[in-house]
């Protein structure tokens, strides 16, 4: 008697293979994430007084902004501006290179200002920007 062999061939049901797809689409998403700049922000909407000479800022920034009610916020958060000083301070270890720049609402009290930016120089940093908007913005 004759035996019959069945041989199963070991071929697969075809279909598509996902790796490569998923290789650049995870690679696209670390791109993305990567060459992405966050805006920071102070916290509060000013109405920034206009100028002409204003120039932008390229650096990594500590955004300090005076409203025309006398509030000061810093790090999205309202403070006194006795502790602008100690928060600056802390900012900068982070950001060693910023510089503080400080958003003054154009109806804020030039006092206010004052003491805003002699607070964040008492923190240590030289350079203490005024931001304003050009006749375009």
């Amino acid at each position: 008697m004759r035996m019959r062999r069945y041989s199963h061939s070991g071929e697969e049901e075809p279909g598509i293979d996902l790796t490569p797809m998923l290789d650049v689409v995870f690679i696209m998403l670390i791109f993305f994430i990567v060459t992405s700049s966050f805006i920071k922000e102070s916290g509060v909407e000013v109405n920034r007084p206009q100028a002409d000479t204003a120039s932008s800022q390229d650096k990594g920034n500590i955004l300090i902004a005076v409203t025309a009610d006398g509030q000061v916020w810093l790090d999205k958060q309202a403070v006194d501006v006795r502790t602008v000083r100690a928060h600056v301070e802390r900012l900068r270890q982070e950001q060693p290179d910023g510089i503080v720049v400080v958003q003054a609402d154009q109806d804020a009290r030039t006092g206010l200002v004052v003491q805003v930016m002699d607070q964040a120089r008492l923190a240590g940093v030289p350079d203490v920007a005024l931001a304003a908007s050009t006749e375009s913005n």
